[in-house]
């Protein structure tokens, strides 16, 4: 008996379906699909969610100096001559950094692998390169979704059934976290 749906696809278009349907789900909260989709992507979000609970709190919190270039009014760096160059200048800042612990850095890795990284566009400037950011989804996973889930053993999404498709009558689900 075989482990996992082949969903009539190669392999490659399959891990690169059920990745892109995993991001999304963690990213959006729910997303529509069929029912066999849900059923395979259900088992690949529940694993990192578990992950992310898990590991939620085993970093340590350091503070560490850091050079930041100095800054006028504008925003621009400040820079000042010396022996015939402008250079810039800087101050030392102390920030306090999370610092992995090797079980939480291999969770954060094993998450990269089926996560895709996710850009976010604001409805106003769409098409703008310039007001894009980048979601860390590991850190949307061990700082929003984790902590709902602490005192849940499993069981973090639900499957609720819509009815069949109209082209093929295939059994379109709503898959979402609880």
């Amino acid at each position: 008996m075989a482990k996992y749906r082949k969903l009539g696809r190669t392999s490659d278009q399959r891990k690169a379906l059920l990745r892109n349907q995993v991001t999304n789900l963690l990213y959006h909260g729910k997303i529509v699909t069929t029912e066999t989709k849900a059923k395979e992507v259900r088992k690949i979000a529940e694993g990192l969610i578990a992950m992310a609970v898990r590991e939620k709190d085993n970093f340590e919190t350091v503070t560490v100096t850091a050079k930041v270039a100095r800054k006028d009014a504008e925003g621009k760096r400040v820079k000042e001559v010396v022996d015939g160059k402008k250079v810039t200048v800087y101050d030392e800042v102390q920030k306090e950094i999370k610092k992995d612990m090797p079980s939480r850095l291999h969770a954060r890795r094993q998450m990269n692998k089926v996560l895709y990284p996710v850009t976010e566009v604001p409805a106003k400037a769409a098409g703008r390169k310039k007001n894009t950011k980048e979601i860390n989804m590991t850190d949307k996973l061990f700082d929003e979704i984790a902590p709902k889930y602490v005192d849940r053993n499993g069981g973090y999404t639900r499957i609720i059934k819509i009815g069949p498709r109209k082209g093929d009558a295939a059994m379109e689900v709503v898959l979402e976290l609880v």
